[in-house]
């Protein structure tokens, strides 16, 4: 349960004001048809973090357990501070939305919006932590369910009502957290402590 859980809970809370979460919010108003919408942020956020749950079991495979712990120690602790900057939308990535409709949009826009996102990198390194890869994917996809979906069904009102500032911190201490978590099994893994 661990597997599905902290993957959840860490990308629901990194994903909020990031820029695929503006990404959902623009295409909820251009579009006005969230289900589609929702459809294909399910099916991009699949696609993409299966991909990224695999590339970080196979990485977690080249290294011994405390080297990897070392590794993700320092992941962790970079993409804690990087969660801490506010993430833009640029118009490029929504430009040509109206020609292939809310779902194929929603899919490509979204697939192209996580390639090297906050969140993707979490799920690499998630995948590379966690033994059961296929709950780390249903995790992480859950987790930009629970950011995603309430801004697509409530449209700018759910986003300006937030207290992005407040939660990027708690997503920051998430991963401060995990980064602590990875240092003591590094250093117990290593021998330095019983």
């Amino acid at each position: 349960m661990e597997s599905l859980l902290v993957p959840t809970a860490i990308v629901a809370l990194a994903e909020i004001g990031d820029k695929t979460q503006l990404l959902a919010l623009i295409l909820a108003a251009r579009f006005r048809k969230p289900w589609p919408i929702i459809a294909g942020i399910v099916a991009a956020t699949l696609a993409n973090h299966a991909a990224a749950g695999a590339v970080g079991a196979w990485v977690s495979s080249f290294f011994t357990e405390s080297v990897l712990h070392w590794i993700l120690a320092a992941s962790f602790t970079a993409t804690a501070l990087w969660t801490l900057v506010p993430d833009k939308m640029d118009d490029e990535e929504t430009s040509n939305a109206r020609r292939f409709g809310p779902f194929v949009t929603t899919l490509i826009a979204f697939f192209l919006a996580e390639i090297g996102d906050k969140t993707q990198v979490a799920t690499v390194m998630l995948a590379a932590q966690y033994p059961h890869l296929i709950m780390v994917i249903i995790g992480t996809t859950l987790g930009m369910l629970i950011a995603n979906v309430p801004v697509v069904l409530a449209g700018n009102f759910a986003a300006e009502k937030l207290p992005l500032t407040l939660i990027r911190r708690l997503a920051a201490t998430a991963f401060i957290v995990l980064a602590i978590v990875a240092v003591y099994s590094a250093m117990k893994t290593s021998g330095w402590i019983g």
